[in-house]
C-alpha cells in the first residue's frame, strides 16, 4: 500500500499532474468542471508551441495588474510583474518569444497576420478584444489567451508569461466521462 501511495505520490509530483477547470476562460474547449491531465515534464522536452494549452502561474497581481503602469492605450499588455502568483491557470498560447501582436475583435494578428482559430468565442464588444497597437512579445515569454476571448483573464491584461512559470501542458480530458478525450 506504501509503495502504490508513493509511485502516486512521484506520479504526479514529477509526470503528470490532473487540473479541473475553474472558470468559463477556455469555453468551448474545455467546460467548466471538466478535468484534464498536464504533462508536467514536456516543459523540459522542448519550447512551447503556438496552439498548446498550458497550466502555468500567472504575473502576480492578476487580474488585472500590467507590468508596465499605467498601460498603454489601445495595447495588450506587454510586460508582466516580475513576481509569480501563487495561482495556476490554463490558457492557449497564442504568442511565442519575438512574436509581433495585436488583438482586433477578439481576433490574434501575429507578425501582421490574422491567426486561424476555430476552437475561439470570438468576441468584438469586451474591453480587451480590440488591443490595434502591436507589442513584442519578450525573449523567453509566451502570451496566454483564454478561448473564451470575452471571458477571459489573461495576457492581455497582466502580460507575457517567462517559460521557467509554465507547470505542463494539458494533453487529455478524463472528465466528464462524454468529453474523454486528447487535447
Amino acid at each position: 500500500m506504501a509503495v502504490a501511495l508513493g509511485l502516486a505520490l512521484g506520479i504526479q509530483a514529477f509526470l503528470v499532474k490532473p487540473f479541473r477547470i475553474p472558470s468559463e476562460s477556455m469555453v468551448p474547449t474545455l467546460a467548466v468542471g471538466q478535468r484534464v491531465l498536464v504533462c508536467r515534464f514536456c516543459s523540459h522536452l522542448g519550447d512551447p508551441g503556438r496552439g498548446d494549452i498550458l497550466v502555468f502561474k500567472p504575473p502576480a497581481g492578476q487580474p488585472s495588474t500590467c507590468g508596465v503602469q499605467p498601460p498603454p492605450p489601445d495595447t495588450p499588455c506587454p510586460k508582466g510583474t516580475p513576481e509569480k502568483s501563487d495561482t495556476n491557470f490554463i490558457k492557449r498560447v497564442v504568442g511565442l518569444p519575438g512574436d509581433h501582436l495585436k488583438v482586433l475583435a477578439g481576433s490574434v494578428y501575429v507578425n501582421g497576420k490574422k491567426q486561424d482559430e476555430p476552437f475561439a468565442r470570438l468576441d468584438s464588444e469586451c474591453a480587451t478584444c480590440n488591443l490595434p497597437r502591436e507589442i513584442t512579445v519578450p525573449k523567453g515569454e509566451y502570451y496566454m489567451m483564454g478561448d473564451n476571448r470575452g471571458e477571459s483573464a489573461d495576457s492581455r491584461e497582466w502580460g507575457p508569461v517567462p517559460k521557467k512559470w509554465i507547470i505542463g501542458k494539458a494533453f487529455m480530458t478524463y472528465w466528464p466521462p462524454g468529453r474523454i478525450g486528447l487535447l
